[in-house]
């Protein structure tokens, strides 16, 4: 029985995709979810699996190719293949043969495997491929990296006889264009401006010492800094309509719910997940759903439905141990928080010098929508609920 294999339906917001990875090749015994290709859109790579045990008989399109949604790609052949009957377990193990990765030629790998392996400066002949017949994949790239970075000795660049330099060109991803695109467009569209404040962290961090362990205990997850940011955002949100608001055209849009995005960096690039009506969220529940989404971004799993809305962001390059930064606006929002690293400094408190934790935060936003008078007064009232978190618990 034939099968078209069709790209999935794609969002309004996504106009077409791109084939990044062909899995398997015509004639090749798959089983039934195996995943047969990866397509790149601007926010999410989307796989589509095997609809039965089979073989795929024509591919339609290559790698690299622009498609649509819903467009025909493959042709597949369901029952089992002449010869190559396997089982879901072996199409998932390891190729058996210990010399198929070291076989593997420049021209059987995929375009986001040579970027990748290109980007690390990586031997392609010592990662060992996972895939049907030996062949390397994306995450195999990925799991060398991580598993021995000091072990990948960068493969043998072309050196210039006298000068001793040389250079690599790497194309840019689909994602990395799009968010190109998108942080030109907000520059250059709207009337983005910075405002600063600092904010003594210690009563958090008091708090985070003193109920970590019960905690984590009755809630199986940490007590981290991110739902506190989230909350504070969340209750200035509910007194600043302006900052929870966007423009489409002549109109503004004031949106009377929650969606915050997040922004999360992926080994595809910084992507921007939404967490759902934070107001109805507790801590523990903005714990888990950042895990969560923090989780699926690494390991590439984002959906389009992670990926779609969100009101405001709120960043934290602190992590990375950023001081102080300007955050571009995520457009169509018209404001971004952004968190930094928490240093040690001496204050003034009460005409005595303290050593406090401190952190410096910056709010990106859209002048056009928002006046300085909202600008302030929204970051003013987020330092206040982070330096008193019971502000957050009596909505004062």
């Amino acid at each position: 029985m034939s099968i078209e294999i069709k790209v999935p339906v794609l969002p309004e917001s996504v106009a077409d995709a791109t084939i990044a990875t062909w899995h398997v090749k015509p004639g090749e015994a798959v089983t039934r979810d195996q995943n047969l290709v990866d397509i790149e859109t601007d926010k999410v790579v989307l796989e589509v699996v095997a609809p039965e045990d089979g073989s795929i008989s024509e591919l339609l399109f290559q790698e690299g190719d622009t498609v649509l949604g819903e467009q025909v790609i493959a042709k597949f052949v369901a029952g089992v293949v002449s010869g190559q009957e396997v089982t879901k377990a072996e199409a998932q193990a390891p190729a058996a043969a210990s010399d198929a990765a070291s076989d593997e030629s420049s021209d059987a790998l995929s375009p986001s495997v040579r970027r990748l392996i290109a980007e690390h400066n990586l031997d392609a002949a010592k990662i060992k491929g996972t895939g049907i017949g030996g062949r390397i994949t994306k995450e195999d790239v990925e799991a060398f990296v991580k598993s021995a970075p000091a072990k990948a000795a960068p493969a043998a660049a072309p050196v210039a006889p006298l000068e001793g330099r040389s250079e690599k060109r790497v194309p840019m991803t689909r994602l990395r264009k799009t968010i190109a695109t998108r942080l030109l467009e907000a520059k250059n569209s709207t009337a983005m401006l910075t405002t600063f404040n600092e904010v003594n962290m210690k009563p958090i961090m008091d708090i985070r010492k003193q109920y970590q362990d019960v905690f984590e205990k009755r809630h199986g997850i940490r007590l981290g800094f991110m739902s506190f940011y989230i909350k504070a955002v969340t209750e200035a949100l509910k007194r600043f309509p302006e900052v929870n608001a966007s423009i489409d055209g002549d109109d503004i849009v004031y949106h009377n719910y929650f969606d915050i995005s997040i922004a999360v960096s992926t080994p595809r690039g910084l992507v921007t997940p939404v967490l759902r009506d934070t107001d109805t969220m507790n801590l523990a529940e903005i714990e888990k759903a950042v895990r969560d989404l923090a989780i699926k971004g690494r390991d590439g799993k984002l959906s389009v439905a992670d990926m779609t809305g969100g009101n405001f962001t709120v960043t934290n390059g602190g992590v990375f141990g950023s001081l102080m930064s300007t955050p571009i606006l995520n457009l169509p929002q018209s404001a971004i928080l952004g968190m930094h690293a928490i240093k040690d400094r001496p204050m003034a408190v009460n005409g005595q010098v303290e050593i406090l934790p401190m952190m410096y935060l910056a709010l990106s936003y859209d002048h056009r929508i928002v006046d300085g008078r909202e600008s302030v007064g929204f970051l003013v009232a987020i330092k206040d609920f982070l330096e008193d978190p019971t502000r957050l618990l009596l909505d004062l």
